[in-house]
Order: structure tokens, then C-alpha cells, then sequence
């Protein structure tokens, strides 16, 4: 979306990178209108006190053609400031015709405004949609390059994914918005370039390059190579390339797919599910399995090797689930009314566990933990895998996106955690697929709403159980991850825990018919931390026990 009034300086394009008054006035005026349209910003919401530009890096193409990398600094009136990358390409009008590169070509989104820069008339323009520059970072990392910058250098990585001697591939940017932007080329690799920009490296590339180089897991897109500023001892990353797979879909819309019978089978009264349905759950739980035995490496570098459960690390925990959970209780108090009659039931029974949710959370602190932490996906869901046909025409599983939890701060998405916490991540991902469906569906409407919870539950319930059991099966027993099931069992609840009373804050505050997803997730929880309460002879007098009779209409 061009801006309202022309951006003029002396200043030609190709002399531009050192004068900072150009920049600075880019930045102030004719900048800040631009990104506020851009879906990969995410200070739109935000009352916007200044954009500045401290860095600025070039890219050349030709001799007499550069593009550079912007680093726009965005401060707000409270919070935190935050850094973005903006490439930017100028074209000329002469440009325009003499390299038949025709603006027409490029999308209302990319054009950044019209502008004047040392007498000669043009374009300033998203450098993504300049196919000189998507060429200029493909071969900079498929020939290793290091270029020296004002601040630092921009140093590009070949990984082991990216085949030697490509050449020139057909490149262009992928139609979607999203917090990055998306390039591939010659339908073979898949270019992710990072906007939102942190000061360290992106756990999504330590992740996928450490798999794709360390391990014989291959059951993601293999890391091509990446792009990072390294300057003052700090590495930040710009962008990551892969290969790209041929998928059918993510495995939320096959699962959903899968939902489709039972669903129009439900009315009838007539419990079915068809078998290929447990194969693939076994089959993804043997993919994640296998995952984390890859992420499991005793003699890895310090930033992968496993790390026991140290006080520092409850206590990070402790502190992270208490203070959600304080929010999550006023929030449901302060939306009790909108809730339909189930919800609010749930909502008490949930609201009336706080002293026995507090005795697990106190079990958690001073229980003897053997089992060991590592690095892992994050955030696993089922749109996080996607369907794929492998070599051998079978039906086969890829897991994608490894940035971590979108709300974490980087640090913390590197933090070590026992991979059963991606496992409650898919565990809950399944009872949202259910459920989303039967409460959701024209098929269902007018049902017993108490009748289509049992219905789901017995669904989810095996659903659960299958996964469970054939992701314990790759790793055998004993394995230093898992001490032994009770141990296990009371790990899975903690996450399962922390999982559900998140999602229950999205769920009240967007979408409130569906808050009765995450409250029958946090109530399964709670059953069974009642079950170890009474099994390990703890019970404490002044803790009262479930109080499930809420749950029954009056």
C-alpha cells in the first residue's frame, strides 16, 4: 500500500547505506504508515512512540545494485521496544522497463511508496518481491558467504539439506501472511524470513539444524541453511531455508476428516471409528517418539545434552503455572455469565479444586524427580505435522515449525523440558479435534449436551490411550527420560495441567462456547490427580475432594 506523499531526498540508492540522516528520515515519515499494514508487525495494537533505524545492511546484487536489510526499531509508550527486518529494493522507473521487471507484477502489499532519490524517480519496495534479491540470499547460502558490514557481518550457512551445485533456481514468494514471510525456490526449498527479530538465535533453526545434522531423523524439512548477523559476540538470526514437502494437509484436517463418520454416526446412537484411524495416531506417536530419542544426546553440546530436574527449573515452572492460573481464575469469574449451563458447572467444578490444584503444585516442588529434561518441539499440536506420502507410497507423518510457544520469550522457548510436555501438547490437540467437532457440528445440534460429552470422551479416551502406548513403546524400558510410570504418569499431569488452563484464557476470551473444551480437559486432570492423592496415601484433611455433584444439572 503506497504512502500518502512521495519520499524525496539527494541521496542516490547506491550511496545510501552510511547516511544516516536518509535513513532516519525514511524512518520517521515514510516508513511507519508502511508497516503498520504489514501482517508481520505486531505493534499495530500498540500505541507507537518512534521508528528509528540504527543498522542497515547491504546486499548487493550487481556493482550498481544493492538492497538492505533495515532494521527497524519500534518503541511504544509501555512495554518493551522490538526490532524488525525490512528489506527494501529500489526501482527505478528506468528499471522498470529496462529489466523488464514490471511493478504490475508485485502485489499492493509490497509496495513500500514512491519515491525520488538523487534525481532519478521510482519505487521503494519489500525486497521479497525483487527476485535479485531472493537469488542474492540463495546464493549467498549455498556458497557460504560472509559479508562484512557496517555493525558486524551477515554470515550465511549451508546445511546439509541444501544440494551442492543449484544453480539458478526459479524463485517466488509464497502467497501468505504471516508473522514471516515465505520464498521458495524452483519448488524445491522453502526460504522463512524472520521479521520479528530477537538477540540471539532462532530455536526453530538450533532445532531443525541440530536434527537434521546430529540425528537420522527424518521426519521434518531438512535444514538447507541460514542467515545470521553475528556483531558484539551476538548472533541474530534473519532466516532459515529447507527443503519442501509435498504434503495433503496439516494433521488437524485429517483428523477432522477422520471425525467425519463418527460424527454423522452419533445421532443414531452407533459408536464406530474406523481402524486406519488408530493406525495413523500409532503412527504419529511413533514419529514423535522418535523425535525425541533424536533430541536425546548425552553427549551433546550444552545447549542440547539432557539436564536433570533442577530447583532453578521448578521453580520457573511453579512461578510461570501460578501466576497463569491466578489470571485464568479472575478471567473465568469476570466471564461466568456468558457462559452457557455446562460451561459454568465445569467452571465450578474447576474454581472449587484450587486448594487440591495447590497441594499437587506443592507435591511438585519437593517430589523426588528422576526423569530427565531436553530440548523440545514447543509447541506440538496436530497443525503442527503435516500428511505426507513417503518414499515407499505409504502414508507417513513430517513435523514442522519449531519456533516454540508464540508468548514465550525466546530464552525461555530454549528452556529444557521432559518431552512429555509435547506429548500433552498433541494429547490435548486430539480432545480439541473431538470435541470441536461434536459441539460444533450441524449433525449434533440439539443433542443432550451431557450425552455428547460421554460420546466424546470414550472417543478421546482411546484416542489418548493409543498414542500413549505406542509413544512409550519406542523407547523402551528403563529409559533415562522416564524413570518409571508413576513418575511419568505424574509429569504427564503436570503438563496436561499447565496446557488446558492455558487454552482455557484463549477460549474465554475469543471464543466462549468452546470453553467448556479446556475446563473438561482441566476436570480429567484433576480426576486423576485425586486417583494419586488417594494411591500415594497422601490425602490432606483441610483439602476437600472433587467436587464432581456440581456437575449434575439441578
Amino acid at each position: 500500500m503506497l504512502t500518502a506523499q512521495p519520499f524525496a531526498s539527494s541521496t542516490t540508492w547506491a550511496t545510501a547505506l552510511n547516511d544516516t540522516q536518509f535513513w532516519s528520515s525514511l524512518a520517521q515519515t515514510f516508513l511507519p504508515p508502511y508497516v503498520n499494514t504489514c501482517r508481520w508487525f505486531a505493534g499495530k495494537a500498540r500505541q507507537q512512540t518512534a521508528f528509528s533505524v540504527q543498522t542497515v545492511h547491504a546486499l548487493p546484487f550487481t556493482d550498481t545494485d544493492v538492497a538492505y536489510l533495515v532494521i527497524l526499531d519500534v518503541s511504544y509508550a509501555s512495554g518493551l521496544p522490538e526490532r524488525y527486518l525490512l528489506p527494501l529494493s529500489f526501482i527505478t522507473d528506468r528499471d522498470a522497463q529496462n529489466l523488464s521487471f514490471f511493478l504490475a507484477d508485485i502485489p499492493e502489499k509490497g509496495h513500500v511508496g514512491n519515491a525520488t532519490l538523487g534525481g532519478q524517480s521510482g519505487t521503494l519496495i519489500d525486497a521479497i518481491y525483487d527476485d535479485r534479491f531472493r537469488q542474492a540470499l540463495f546464493a549467498g547460502i549455498q556458497h557460504n558467504q560472509t559479508l562484512s558490514q557496517t555493525e558486524g557481518e551477515l554470515t550465511f550457512h549451508k546445511g546439509n539439506g541444501l544440494d551442492d551445485g543449484e544453480g539458478v533456481l526459479n524463485s517466488q514468494v509464497l502467497p501468505v501472511d504471516s508473522s514471516n514471510s515465505a520464498m521458495v525456490f524452483g519448488d524445491k526449498y522453502f526460504l522463512k524470513l524472520y521479521r520479528k527479530l530477537f538477540s540471539e538465535t532462532n530455536p526453530e533453526v538450533d532445532m531443525v539444524a541440530f536434527l537434521t545434522d546430529e540425528s537420522s531423523f527424518d521426519h521434518i524439512p531438512a535444514f538447507g541453511g541460514s542467515i545470521v548477523w553475528k556483531h558484539d559476540g551476538t548472533d541474530v538470526t534473519l532466516g532459515m531455508i529447507q527443503r519442501m514437502v509435498a504434503n495433503d494437509r496439516d494433521s488437524w484436517a485429517q483428523t477432522g476428516d477422520y471425525l467425519n463418520d463418527f460424527l454423522y454416526a452419533v445421532p443414531q446412537r452407533i459408536f464406530s471409528i474406523r481402524e486406519d484411524v488408530f493406525d495413523k495416531v500409532e503412527l504419529l506417536a511413533k514419529r514423535t517418539g522418535e523425535m525425541h530419542c533424536a533430541l536425546y544426546k548425552p553427549n551433546a553440546n550444552p545447549e542440547f545434552a539432557p539436564e536433570p530436574f533442577t530447583d532453578d527449573y521448578r521453580d520457573f515452572l511453579i512461578q510461570r503455572f501460578e501466576d497463569l492460573l491466578e489470571r485464568r481464575y479472575n478471567l473465568l469469574i469476570d466471564n461466568y455469565t456468558k457462559l452457557d449451563p455446562q460451561a459454568q458447572r465445569l467452571a465450578w467444578v474447576f474454581m472449587e479444586a484450587r486448594e487440591m490444584i495447590d497441594t499437587f503444585i506443592a507435591d511438585f516442588r519437593s517430589r523426588s524427580i528422576d526423569s530427565l529434561r531436553i530440548r523440545i518441539h514447543g509447541d506440538y499440536h496436530l497443525g503442527q505435522v503435516l500428511a505426507v506420502t513417503n518414499a515407499d507410497n505409504a502414508d507417513d507423518f513430517v513435523i514442522i515449525d519449531f519456533e516454540g510457544e508464540p508468548e514465550s520469550s525466546i530464552s525461555e522457548r530454549k528452556i529444557k523440558h521432559s518431552p512429555l510436555k509435547d506429548v500433552a501438547g498433541m494429547i490435548r490437540s486430539y480432545h480439541y479435534a473431538v470435541s470441536a467437532k461434536l459441539f460444533n457440528s450441524a449433525e449434533t445440534e440439539g443433542l443432550n449436551p451431557e450425552h455428547l460429552q460421554r460420546v466424546s470422551d470414550r472417543w478421546f479416551f482411546l484416542i489418548r490411550d493409543t498414542f500413549l502406548d505406542a509413544y512409550f513403546n519406542v523407547f523402551g524400558t528403563p529409559h533415562p527420560l522416564f524413570k518409571n510410570n508413576n513418575e511419568t504418569n505424574f509429569l504427564l499431569l503436570i503438563y496436561l495441567l499447565e496446557k488446558a488452563v492455558y487454552e482455557l484464557g484463549y477460549e474465554i476470551s475469543y471464543r466462549p462456547s468452546w470453553v467448556k473444551i479446556p475446563l473438561k480437559g482441566i476436570i480429567d486432570v484433576i480426576r486423576e490427580i485425586e486417583k494419586i492423592r488417594l494411591s500415594d496415601g497422601t490425602d490432606v484433611p483441610d483439602v476437600p475432594m472433587l467436587q464432581t455433584g456440581l456437575l449434575q444439572r439441578t
